[in-house]
């Protein structure tokens, strides 16, 4: 299979980006979720995993796309299995979101739960 990339300047913008709008399919609206880059991959953590929430969706239908910097680009995502990019991706969220009022929120996303609810994001 071969890896998809996102440019490194798109890299640099979703980098600096604190929320991204993102969407599976084409019919579901779009959601406002934390992203970090992660050896110059994107990923996203779903909070929680409802039966319509937005990782559901993404599982059931992994072609969607996100809105950054005024852009929307289309996107796949894929699963992450990886320990060592689980534990990457929670270092990623603890630096990125560190204010007071984010605490709660990284702390929460480094439950083991909430770890496997990890996608890369691709572009497609």
């Amino acid at each position: 299979m071969t890896t998809e990339r996102f440019s490194r300047s798109m890299i640099d913008v979703i980098d600096r980006a604190k929320i991204i709008g993102l969407r599976s399919g084409n019919e579901h609206r779009y959601t406002g979720v934390w992203v970090v880059v992660v050896e110059g991959r994107v990923f996203v953590r779903s909070w929680n995993d409802k039966r319509t929430g937005w990782f559901r969706a993404f599982r059931a239908e992994p072609r969607g796309s996100m809105q950054v910097d005024g852009r929307e680009i289309a996107v796949r995502a894929r699963t992450t299995r990886s320990a060592r990019l689980h534990a990457a991706v929670t270092a990623a969220y603890a630096r990125k979101y560190n204010t007071k009022a984010s605490l709660k929120w990284v702390a929460g996303f480094a439950e083991p739960a909430r770890e496997r609810a990890t996608l890369e994001l691709v572009p497609v």
